[in-house]
């Protein structure tokens, strides 16, 4: 059977010269980066190559690229790393939204066990955060805003250089996580007028277990692993050279083929949803279709359980999302489509189609001519009527 992998926003296949890279690395260069001697020091090198590759494919300079276990270390670095480091100056209120991924709303929620004030800002059903919804959040001592850059599940695109405008001028620092956009669009942490971002290479071509986030020049955040003086002192650990190494390489990748893989993804994202909506009847599009990442789309499909059409999909050799947690064998509803006001059905009929750099107007073909043979036998096993 062919397979057809549709699932890159969950993690994507390593890029070729990245295991190369990573397996020469693993061989070549075993010294430890702390170390002063030849073997060290070559550690180090490929460390500073990879360092400034990050920084290229987001706008920051190198020195500015702390590097961690991925997406959900960086989100945690920055968000507690930032709150403890404000603590003392009374700026006690977080402001993040209902729509993030749950690194960030978990993170959020530990420290308002702590005592923090959490605001969450809410969404409607076009996904997108309102420059006015974050205006009405905000308040004097507001420390930090965290918005992601674009949805895991959705796809959508936040305003974020609008929003980060919004917290500077109340005195308040702004995160994004930007691991569904960095190597997918463009991303440029200065013109966004952040302060902290967070990418994994994982979902750009590279290892998993790395990432990085970036922090602006002068910003100091209180690290969350204490030890040695490694990465500058903001996160003590002997670095994964081979991991760094793998997303450095995938880095410069991302930045070559980005605007070709692009243009090709979203005319390939396009085909699938009109082909989706045509052929099979009670179906439609979650959230705003502009702006998006171009290979992310999210299809509700009436009557059926979501977890009942993945596993139908994967016996015919697709890779799809739910974009839901699945726990003790119970679907769990979508967090983001229960925050964009959707009813219930709503919230766990619906599929997350995330495409990549294999994917092909063939693949998408033949999911749009099996999809409906499965749906209306996934439907007959009910006897509501399709909703319009």
């Amino acid at each position: 059977m062919q397979r057809v992998y549709l699932d890159h926003n969950a993690t994507t296949p390593v890029a070729p010269e990245v295991v190369d890279r990573m397996i020469a690395t693993l061989r070549d260069e075993f010294g430890n980066p702390s170390s002063v001697h030849h073997f060290g020091q070559r550690a180090k090198a490929t460390i500073d190559d990879a360092r400034s590759a990050v920084a290229a494919l987001i706008g920051g300079d190198a020195s500015e690229v702390v590097f961690t276990s991925g997406g959900t270390e960086s989100d945690n670095f920055a968000i507690r790393g930032i709150a403890e480091a404000l603590e003392p100056t009374g700026r006690r209120h977080l402001v993040t939204t209902t729509i993030e991924h749950e690194a960030v709303l978990n993170t959020f929620k530990a420290l308002g066990r702590r005592g923090w004030k959490i605001t969450l800002v809410p969404v409607d059903q076009s996904a997108i955060v309102s420059p006015a919804a974050l205006e009405a959040a905000m308040s004097d001592d507001t420390a930090l805003v965290s918005v992601m850059h674009a949805n895991n599940e959705i796809g959508t695109i936040q305003p974020v250089a609008e929003l980060a405008r919004i917290a500077k001028a109340r005195g308040a620092l702004f995160h994004t996580d930007a691991v569904q956009t960095a190597g997918k669009i463009p991303v440029n942490v200065r013109a966004l007028g952040v302060d902290l971002a967070s990418v994994s290479a994982h979902k750009f071509y590279g290892p998993k277990g790395i990432g990085a986030l970036w922090i602006r020049r002068g910003l100091r955040l209180v690290p969350v692993l204490t030890g040695g003086k490694h990465e500058r002192s903001r996160r003590a650990g002997t670095e994964n050279v081979a991991g760094i190494a793998g997303m450095g390489v995938a880095a410069q990748l991302a930045r070559a083929a980005m605007t070709e893989d692009a243009a090709r993804l979203s005319v390939l994202r396009d085909r699938l949803e009109e082909g989706v909506l045509r052929a099979v009847p009670g179906t439609v599009i979650n959230g705003s279709r502009t702006p998006r990442v171009p290979n992310t789309t999210n299809i509700s499909f009436d009557r059926v359980e979501a977890e009942s059409l993945l596993i139908a999909l994967d016996l015919q050799g697709f890779a799809v999302s739910t974009g839901s947690a699945c726990s003790s064998g119970t679907l769990e509803p979508s967090h983001v489509l229960k925050a964009m006001g959707f009813p219930s059905h709503r919230t766990q009929n619906s599929i997350r189609f995330s495409l990549g750099h294999a994917n092909t107007e063939a693949d998408v073909d033949r999911l749009i001519a099996v999809l409906p043979g499965i749906v209306e036998k996934l439907r007959s096993l009910t006897r509501t009527p399709v909703r319009a």
